[in-house]
């Protein structure tokens, strides 16, 4: 593995910009955990604010397991470790061996189950949504979080098409092939 036979050191103006795509992509899935997503009032007098991070705290807190792995699975490991898969494909592997190409088998897998994390929110959203009593007002760490994943799947899209094209700068088309 090295930089110099990345397709992001060969192509640098596209390198340049899908690195600032995950930079950007990385900042939102933080700000997506940290802020809040939902407040929830209860008969208008109480109130609460859960960011995902606090969800989690809260369910380790009450030995809520089964709910806390698949939350933290699928809306924080999950997006991390898919981050820094697109980062090592695009900066540190050439494309002419087989650890590369395992890599991006392993991101057009993946990239598959991209919209659980957000779908796994959207679930947490609408049951609480679905108490008479209860008020659920959505917050701005909900958007950062989708714009997150949204921008992930464009870069695992980008990345996917490019990171296996050939690295001597000719793109392969169906009519001209090496």
């Amino acid at each position: 593995m090295a930089f110099s036979n990345s397709y992001a050191h060969l192509h640098p103006v596209r390198g340049l910009l899908v690195n600032l795509g995950l930079v950007c992509a990385s900042l939102l899935l933080v700000i997506g955990l940290i802020n809040p997503i939902i407040t929830l009032e209860k008969f208008y007098f109480f109130s609460n604010t859960v960011s995902l991070w606090s969800a989690l705290e809260t369910l380790a807190a009450e030995a809520e397991w089964g709910l806390f792995l698949l939350v933290g699975c699928f809306s924080v490991l999950f997006p991390i470790l898919k981050l820094l898969m697109l980062f090592l494909i695009w900066n540190l592997e050439s494309n002419d061996n087989e650890q590369h190409r395992r890599h991006l088998r392993w991101l057009e897998t993946y990239s598959k189950w991209s919209m659980l994390d957000v779908f796994v929110v959207a679930l947490l959203v609408v049951s609480l949504k679905l108490g008479a009593m209860l008020e659920a007002k959505v917050e701005f760490g909900i958007y950062a979080f989708a714009a997150s994943v949204i921008l992930t799947m464009l870069l695992s899209n980008w990345i996917g098409r490019h990171a296996g094209a050939p690295l001597d700068g000719k793109e392969q088309t169906p009519t001209t092939r090496d």
